[in-house]
């Protein structure tokens, strides 16, 4: 009953409540990376969902495009502007997520949506993640998020699937607003953001 009615209705009107409410912040935030990012405030990339079913996601740019004298793109660490590292690490990049969540591509919980060349790479217990839909926040963001290893996100993104409830979903989204406040487990020590999946050893 929750998992095929309730938690989606819940999803849809609470991003549609989330996108009036906030609309102001939605706004300032788009003009400003627009500004920083030379007119592109907004990063596109096609992701997995649910089924292994590819979506495209949305979410704010918070890096520019500039690139080395060989035309490749600098590191993140390099391209990560001002504006867009505040953005990042007070979780606004995403807000356009929303978007996604009233279209039915993703809820407000479940396993963050990865790469696509990430899919042959997982083994069938890892592949279990795609079951459900994939979320803007998730077992794994509030246990480490960026700053712990890809072999215990998927742990815990798999032992979500397996214990989804309304319980689980509440606590989550409170652990997400503590997450949120104090600005932990954005990027992993030494990296921007997070390394690329390589695969299980």
């Amino acid at each position: 009953m929750y998992k095929q009615f309730i938690k989606p209705l819940f999803d849809f009107l609470a991003a549609l409540m989330g996108l009036l409410l906030i609309s102001p912040v939605f706004v300032v935030v788009t003009l400003a990376l627009a500004i920083a990012n030379s007119g592109k405030p907004f990063f596109f990339q096609r992701r997995p969902g649910k089924g292994e079913r590819i979506f495209t996601i949305v979410k704010f740019k918070t890096m520019n495009d500039k690139k080395d004298a060989q035309g490749r793109l600098l590191p993140d660490a390099q391209r990560l502007t001002a504006v867009g590292r505040l953005v990042r690490k007070t979780s606004l990049d995403e807000i356009p997520q929303l978007i996604n969540v009233l279209k039915g591509d993703m809820s407000f919980v479940g396993p963050r949506p990865l790469l696509p060349e990430y899919l042959p790479l997982y083994n069938e217990t890892q592949r279990k993640r795609h079951e459900v839909k994939p979320g803007i926040t998730g077992w794994a963001q509030v246990n480490g998020r960026n700053a712990i290893s890809w072999e215990q996100k998927f742990d815990y993104d798999v032992w979500y699937v397996k214990n989804q409830s309304w319980a689980v979903d509440l606590k989550i989204l409170l652990l997400t607003a503590k997450k949120v406040v104090v600005s932990e487990g954005i990027s992993q020590k030494g990296q921007a953001t997070a390394e690329a999946f390589k695969g299980n050893k």
